[in-house]
């Protein structure tokens, strides 16, 4: 097992991997398995947590983004069942157990796991596909609350074992996540979109036109930056996510303001040019001049995601740098995302920011992470500045506050 492991880990966890820690991690997990659910044939799954490079807060009006999936993962040991029975012991967690016999909506399940692998079977089902019963532990190092998608690892992975082990991995990654986000829509009972789980599911960093949300395009792009001499850092500033809610819920609907006096749903069916010629009149209507500055964020983000394709694809890492920087600076100062305009006392993101211009001097960039107000920064160091500038945001935020992110090839995918 361990020698097909070694051949695979590079692909998974980047070039900056420990063999000997990844490989106690691994044959922990099976000697878990076996603990639990006796000898037998098993299977090993990983599907990894992802990060945002540019895009912030577009995908939810139909706009266009950059994810990558990362070298932070959730791994599964699995062995199937003769039964209908699906029971994941999630490390840390109560054992869930579900009757995939049954593929009613509990309500009682909202906000569960139960909901979330019901409502994967359900959309397996709906597809023509077959699922079938499977005993599984996990163990994670997704960060949670980190803007790296723990919830939409764990939604891909359940869905990619019930595609191995069943269908010969017939669904592509786009469909997969479209599971995961279907069973987080209609089972989970929370309307979240389609990018976490796209960049969960696909590996590498993707470009994603979200124009036709239910069939959104898919660009891959294949960059090192590591390989350019930048190591990506996710900063946590341990700000808590408690009360945010109201927050992050104003952002879609006060875009969604300015498109609905067009007579239009969503911002990306309205033209840059027609909101720039009508915006007296939009305020005079809207009454919100938050709504103005986020729909500019919105549009100037669109084109912006669209100039770091091509600076990615050409190898221009020097102007994509310098783009990464331009949309760290739409988020703070036209989205206003970066803290709560309910609390303006507590602004750690704001902080980070601040300390990553004194230390990194125009070098690299950076920027707000993930859906923002609380949480994590991005930054992009030059490898000779790494030391300096984990020390300074350590001595501000707390030991282990930065975490090193590499970008993982592989998608969600059977690894043994």
């Amino acid at each position: 097992m361990l020698e097909k492991l070694h051949a695979i880990y590079p692909d998974l966890y980047g070039a900056n991997y420990d063999e000997k820690d990844m490989d106690e991690r691994f044959l922990f997990l099976v000697e878990t398995h076996k603990k639990m659910f006796g000898p037998g044939d098993i299977a090993l799954f990983s599907a990894a947590g992802r990060t945002e490079i540019a895009g912030n807060h577009t995908d939810h009006n139909l706009g266009c983004v950059i994810g990558g999936t990362i070298n932070l993962d959730t791994i599964a040991c699995v062995s199937k069942r003769d039964d209908s029975r699906v029971i994941v012991a999630s490390e840390g967690f109560p054992v869930v157990d579900v009757d995939i016999s049954d593929l009613s909506i509990h309500e009682d399940e909202k906000n569960t796991t139960h909901a979330l692998l019901r409502g994967i079977a359900d959309a397996f089902k709906k597809r023509g596909v077959d699922v079938g019963g499977f005993q599984a532990n996990t163990t994670t190092r997704v960060l949670k609350g980190s803007g790296l998608s723990s919830s939409a690892a764990i939604e891909v992975l359940c869905a990619e074992i019930f595609n191995n082990l069943y269908n010969g991995d017939k669904l592509n990654p786009v469909e997969l996540a479209k599971i995961g986000q279907y069973a987080e829509n209609v089972y989970f009972g929370k309307p979240s979109g389609l990018l976490d789980q796209i960049c969960c599911a696909n590996g590498g960093i993707v470009g994603i036109d979200f124009k036709d949300a239910t069939n959104p395009v898919v660009t891959p792009i294949e960059v090192d930056f590591e390989e350019h001499g930048y190591q990506m850092i996710i900063t946590d500033t341990k700000g808590s996510h408690a009360d945010l809610t109201g927050e992050y819920a104003s952002v879609p609907p006060e875009m969604r303001q300015v498109a609905a006096f067009f007579g239009k749903k969503n911002l990306r069916e309205v033209e840059y040019k027609d909101f720039i010629s009508n915006l007296a009149a939009i305020r005079e209507k809207c009454g919100n001049d938050r709504c103005l500055l986020r729909a500019y964020h919105f549009f100037k983000e669109n084109e912006r995601v669209e100039m770091m394709l091509k600076e990615l694809k050409e190898g221009s890492i020097d102007t994509f740098m310098m783009l990464v920087d331009e949309s760290g600076n739409s988020s703070f100062k036209y989205l206003q995302n970066v803290y709560p305009s309910s609390s303006p006392q507590f602004q750690g993101l704001s902080l980070a920011l601040a300390m990553s211009d004194d230390v990194l001097q125009a070098e690299g960039a950076h920027r707000v992470h993930g859906g923002g107000f609380a949480g994590t920064i991005q930054a992009y160091v030059p490898q000779y500045m790494l030391d300096k500038y984990i020390s300074r945001m350590e001595s501000i935020f707390g030991k282990g506050c930065c975490t090193r992110i590499s970008i993982r090839k592989l998608p969600v995918a059977r690894i043994y």
